[in-house]
């Protein structure tokens, strides 16, 4: 991962958050100043040592504008976020912390919306809250709500962990859900334009779905990562870099809502770059994907699912994407991101 030098970082912008290459070079520049108390290997999950066991903690914080839309709120973004960050690990996620920095005259009638979201997408996961903190600032110097979590899961003695150091040449890429929506949603709602009445978030705690994986096809998966900030394009490209190969994604077989196409098309974005919040990009033996998709299909979170591509056998990272008239392009990291402040 690039380093920003010290001459060309003097500011924190807004892209440096949203999850394209200028969010690569800062958490570089983070992690460089760190130094050797930084031990983490930068996936959605740390896996620990714990007795004899092991546990996966992550960390995550919600600014998401508007904080209420169509079909969920910030409180139920930040436990499915949370939840899906540890799930992908392959551990069983077990329980939350939750903070809150609130702005003075928040309505308190907010706030409790916001928990009875939390509290039902918790129940759902089957986790528990088990600590918190609450900030209250001056008016204007948070923007309404800010939401921390922090995630614990726990691995059983005998299950496997993921990582992207497991993918192998010649695995296919399994999509669980349909591209974009949760952007064009959020995008809709903060604009007025109308297209949130067909365009569902796509929001959801993945945890029982990857779980059902686990328990039939553990052994054939090799890696799970959660599809949110900066959206399939930048994954793609961060897994290709870490894993020193390329990646080959056909479009005809992307699973894009067509209501969710000719949006994205009309407001000039790509659903390639687009935030989700309940879909998964698996990587996974090419003997079992049919199989895979079949399964995952069978939870109501995953009906969209699909191979859409292949792990190259050649040492370029590009990931390159063959469109329904059979040109080839590139996928290129984003240097920002096209939409902020979604997750």
């Amino acid at each position: 991962m690039s380093v920003i030098s010290k001459e060309k970082l003097k500011h924190i912008v807004l892209d440096h958050g949203t999850g394209g290459k200028l969010s690569g070079e800062l958490i570089g520049a983070i992690t460089e100043r760190l130094g050797e108390v930084h031990v983490g290997k930068l996936e959605d999950s740390a896996i620990l040592p714990i007795g004899a066991g092991r546990i996966a903690v992550t960390t995550d914080s919600f600014v998401i504008d508007p904080i209420f839309f169509g079909n969920g709120n910030i409180g139920h973004v930040a436990v499915c976020g949370t939840v899906n960050d540890l799930a992908v690990s392959g551990a069983t996620p077990k329980y939350l912390t939750l903070a809150f920095v609130l702005e003075t005259g928040f309505p308190v009638e907010d706030l409790e919306r916001i928990l009875d979201a939390i509290r039902e997408a918790a129940k759902e996961a089957g986790v528990l809250i088990v600590a918190g903190d609450t900030k209250v600032v001056r008016k204007g110097e948070v923007d309404k709500i800010f939401i921390n979590t922090a995630g614990v899961g726990e691995f059983a003695p005998d299950a496997r962990s993921y990582s992207v150091s497991q993918i192998r040449p010649g695995d296919h890429v399994i999509v669980t859900g349909e591209l974009g929506n949760h952007s064009i949603h959020i995008l809709s709602i903060r604009e007025g334009l109308g297209f949130e009445t067909k365009i569902k978030s796509d929001c959801a705690p993945l945890n029982k779905l990857i779980a059902d994986l686990n328990g039939s096809f553990s052994e054939h998966i090799h890696t799970i990562r959660d599809i949110t900030r900066g959206g399939l394009g930048t994954v793609l490209n961060e897994i290709a870099a870490a894993v020193g190969r390329g990646i080959s994604v056909e479009e005809q077989k992307l699973p894009i809502l067509h209501e969710t196409a000719m949006a994205a098309n009309m407001l000039g974005v790509n659903p390639l770059y687009l935030a989700n919040e309940g879909n998964l990009i698996l990587f996974v033996a090419p003997e079992h994907s049919a199989a895979i998709v079949e399964r995952i299909r069978q939870n109501p979170y995953g009906r969209s699912a699909a191979v859409v591509g292949v792990v190259d056998e050649t040492t370029d990272t590009r990931v390159h994407l063959t469109s329904k008239n059979g040109e080839t392009k590139t996928i290129d990291l984003l240097y920002g991101a096209e939409l902020p402040r979604l997750c």
